[in-house]
């Protein structure tokens, strides 16, 4: 069994930023699961999930993404992937997600997006 991994959240102003650390994979992927339906309870005009600190995720922590577009496109909020490493990215890549989410480079460009 693994650590459990740790998930920053912060809001700024009506946007909250879910930024999870480490390697996002079966076993930590419940645990962002449960992080971004807390964050989107209160259905915040934006939700920006900062990757710039997972250097690895497998297609549980895609499926959690992908859940979590779905809240947030049923409430009626944005939701935008920023920061993603190389590695992480390709996934979203070869599973043509990229046409699907909405990515920037960084947190700052998901803020004025």
């Amino acid at each position: 069994m693994s650590e459990e991994m740790r998930v920053d959240v912060t809001r700024e102003g009506d946007t909250v930023v879910v930024a999870p650390v480490g390697e996002v994979d079966l076993s930590r992927s419940p645990r962002l699961r449960s992080v971004l339906r807390e964050a989107q309870a209160s259905r915040p005009k934006r939700v920006v999930i900062d990757l710039s600190e997972v250097e690895y995720m497998d297609s549980s922590g895609v499926a959690t993404l992908v859940e979590a577009f779905q809240v947030a496109r049923r409430n009626g909020s944005k939701m935008v992937l920023c920061g993603l490493m190389d590695r992480v990215k390709s996934i979203f890549e070869i599973a043509r997600l990229d046409t699907i989410f909405t990515i920037t480079a960084n947190r700052e460009a998901a803020l004025r997006s």
